[in-house]
């Protein structure tokens, strides 16, 4: 007994000496750099895998092996020998089932260890040669193929197609990604073209990898074609049903096309009246040759009041109010005005016009009273149209007569030309653009012509004369790759008139500014002078290149830009010698509207110059 009682006590004299010494050793942890070394040290532990074989290959691996994501894994550092030895045994099996859906069926993997302490291992791939399309079979069934039998051309167009976009033609590498979206595509066209039951009867590969060949087998069953039998609309509480029916453009029997019902959808949406418009079709197959075409429409309220405040270097802080009826005394008419009060010019516009009638077309009044100031010079004008507008997403063309009377008179002296004119006018715009309001590829060009009757007073003096006015604006944008984006302008405008009568100044031409040539204050480059009086050029020339690029990936809607400037409003061609202006700017693309903030340096006046607009609408 007394030899255990002391044992005992020998080994609780011990335990609490080990104590003791780990308690000792804990307190001088500190001393040592450990919790500088330990990420260095688990870095170099952390095991790695280095896999031969070309980018593509590399990247299918790293998703499909196990091998991989545990050695990506945070914890890879703690997996036992054990483990490795079984990822690495099945790592070769893995490897050649992801590589066959490449097309590489007689692959070889192995796996070696480079070193143990840290754990580094290689895969070294030896692709071989990738199986291709030895043999193609596709064939069309169902009422495209009685159609191209009865030898209808739109059938026999479409099934052509269908065989000439065929991606995977022999000779073809044969990858199962291809092989899918081929198929998808296949699909895709058919149901677009009206075809919209369209699916595969069939589908086969049969792979042969000694001779690395592979014979495809489809049958596509196009299923029937589904003709427009009438139209269904849903969501209308104010505006006319037979308007609506008339905007789509489908007769009964015509093919119902995606293309067709998605310019359906795109007119409902151009006439400002819902708030929300989709078009679709009843896919029941058994009803395809009298299929009914379904609307669902948001309508927008008949009233509506805009408030909004802003900033132009131009015209300084303005206020504005905009308030639209979007069905009039219950009739198919709209109603807008629109009211702008800034530091140096007065607006107001209305305009009452007829709703989108199926030809995209609308009958349109509109009125304009303005005052402006600028450099101690004021104008103030009225003008009155009447005309006809035709409005799709990617052309615009308005035709109107117009009549208007401008008034410009000196500060100083009171001296003052009045000008009236009645004109006939052609306004055309195309449009191929990823955004409208934000655009980051496609173009845009507008053009204008104008042929009228002027006559004008100064001085007591009368003059009166044909003159016509010429002008055009196109814009370019441009990806450049990765966030980078480019724009381009060109901008060119001429007036001309007989016995040199004046005519009001909107017909006249100035450049400098915020939207001309930046590091130039507004009209600040050309305008001749009548007395004391400046009015506007009669030729004009400008031209713009910036780029772009967001501060950082994480948020694309502010960007900074770099431009360059140039151009010129003269009365000859030999005076169009350009004014240059460069500089930097900030573009934030705001949730309440966009803010565009630019420095520019000019050239001529050898000072730089803020440029600021923001525009805010609530």
């Amino acid at each position: 007994m007394r030899l255990w009682h002391v044992l005992t006590a020998l080994l609780l004299a011990g335990g609490m000496s080990g104590c003791a010494t780990r308690g000792e050793q804990a307190k001088a942890a500190p001393e040592v750099a450990v919790g500088q070394a330990a990420p260095e040290t688990r870095a170099a532990q952390q095991p790695q895998l280095e896999i031969e074989a070309d980018a593509t290959l590399k990247a299918v691996l790293q998703r499909s092996l196990a091998l991989a994501r545990a050695v990506a894994s945070p914890d890879a550092g703690s997996i036992s020998e054990l483990e490795w030895a079984r990822l690495m045994a099945v790592t070769p099996q893995q490897a050649q089932q992801a590589l066959q859906t490449e097309g590489l069926f007689e692959a070889q993997v192995r796996v070696e260890r480079v070193s143990e302490q840290p754990l580094r291992l290689k895969l070294v791939v030896t692709p071989g040669e990738p199986v291709r399309v030895g043999r193609l079979t596709l064939e069309i069934q169902g009422e495209l193929a009685d159609l191209v039998d009865a030898n209808e051309p739109a059938a026999q167009a479409l099934k052509a197609k269908v065989l000439a976009q065929w991606p995977l033609q022999p000779g073809s590498p044969l990858r199962m990604d291809d092989w899918a979206s081929a198929k998808n595509a296949v699909l895709a066209l058919l149901r677009a073209q009206g075809y919209a039951s369209a699916n595969w009867s069939g589908t086969g590969a049969q792979i042969n990898p000694s001779q690395k060949s592979a014979r495809l087998f489809l049958v596509a069953d196009s299923g029937p074609l589904y003709r427009a039998g009438g139209i269904d609309v849903e969501g209308l509480n104010f505006h006319q049903l037979e308007r609506v029916q008339a905007l789509a453009d489908l007769p009964t029997g015509s093919t119902l096309t995606e293309a067709a019902l998605l310019d359906y959808q795109s007119r409902l949406t151009k006439t400002g009246l819902f708030d929300q418009a989709t078009v679709t079709l009843d896919p029941d197959p058994t009803e395809a040759g009298q299929a009914r075409v379904k609307v669902v429409v948001k309508e927008a309220p008949i009233h509506t009041t805009t408030l909004s405040l802003g900033y132009s270097a131009n015209n300084g802080p303005r206020v504005g109010a905009e308030h639209l009826v979007r069905r009039l005394l219950d009739r198919p008419l709209q109603m807008r005005n629109k009211l702008e009060w800034a530091r140096d010019l007065q607006r107001w516009n209305g305009e009452l016009s007829t709703h989108l009638n199926g030809r995209f077309e609308r009958d349109l009044v509109g009125a304009t009273l303005a005052r402006e100031s600028v450099d101690g010079i004021t104008e103030t004008s009225q003008r009155l149209r009447v005309g006809r507008s035709h409005e799709r997403t990617e052309f615009e063309r308005l035709l109107f007569a117009e009549v208007e009377r401008s008034k410009v008179c000196a500060d100083t002296d009171g001296t003052c030309l009045t000008a009236q004119a009645a004109s006939l006018n052609a306004h055309f715009t195309w449009r191929q653009l990823d955004s409208i309001l934000l655009p980051t590829q496609g173009y845009s060009f507008q053009f204008q012509a104008g042929l009228g009757w002027s006559v004008d007073r100064f001085d007591a003096a009368r003059t009166q004369g044909i003159f016509g006015r010429l002008y055009a604006r196109a814009v370019g944008y441009w990806p450049l790759g990765g966030l980078w984006t480019s724009q381009a302008r060109l901008e060119l405008g001429a007036t001309d008139s007989a016995n040199d009568v004046n005519v009001p100044l909107s017909q006249l031409f100035w450049a400098g500014g915020d939207d001309s040539v930046r590091g130039y204050p507004y009209r600040g480059l050309g305008g001749s002078y009548l007395g004391p009086l400046e009015i506007g050029s009669s030729l004009l020339a400008t031209t713009s290149l910036e780029v772009a690029h967001p501060f950082t990936a994480k948020m694309p809607s502010v960007q900074w830009a770099a431009f360059v400037d140039a151009g010129r409003a003269a009365d000859r061609v030999s005076d169009l010698k350009p004014a240059w202006g460069a500089g930097v700017g900030l573009r934030w693309r705001s949730p309440v509207g966009p803010l565009k903030v630019d420095w520019a340096w000019g050239e001529e006046l050898r000072r730089g110059r803020l440029h600021l607009s923001l525009g805010v609408s609530f």
